[in-house]
């Protein structure tokens, strides 16, 4: 291999890639679970105000604080998962344009010899 050679430099961006990878997918995860918590406490809170299960203050409290737990945890990580595909788009696309610097050889038609 020569130094102009990007073999190992697309190794690491594909590795790069990668982690990036697991890092959007458990964005999506976390995402997931932020909008169940502002459902659920939604839903709490309705109970509570409708006054269906006998709940209380604590209740309401809880529901409130969860809904506001789940926002904020879902604006964060929706915007981690921004910056994330971004930073895999330009991985990608400097892997590409590395494997378009690569002098790739058409290998000729011949038959394979069976051992």
């Amino acid at each position: 291999m020569t130094e102009d050679d990007p073999t190992d430099e697309i190794s690491d961006i594909e590795d790069r890639i990668a982690a990036l990878a697991e890092t959007a997918e458990r964005c999506r995860k976390y995402i997931l679970a932020s909008k169940i918590a502002i459902g659920g406490g939604a839903a709490l809170l309705l109970i509570t105000i409708l006054g269906l299960l006998g709940t209380g203050q604590t209740a309401a409290l809880g529901s409130v604080a969860l809904v506001l737990g789940g926002i904020v945890s879902l604006g964060s990580n929706v915007s981690t998962l921004r910056q994330t595909d971004e930073a895999i788009g330009d991985a990608e696309a400097l892997r590409s344009q590395l494997i378009s610097r690569i002098d790739l050889r058409v290998v000729a038609d011949t038959p394979m010899k069976l051992v």
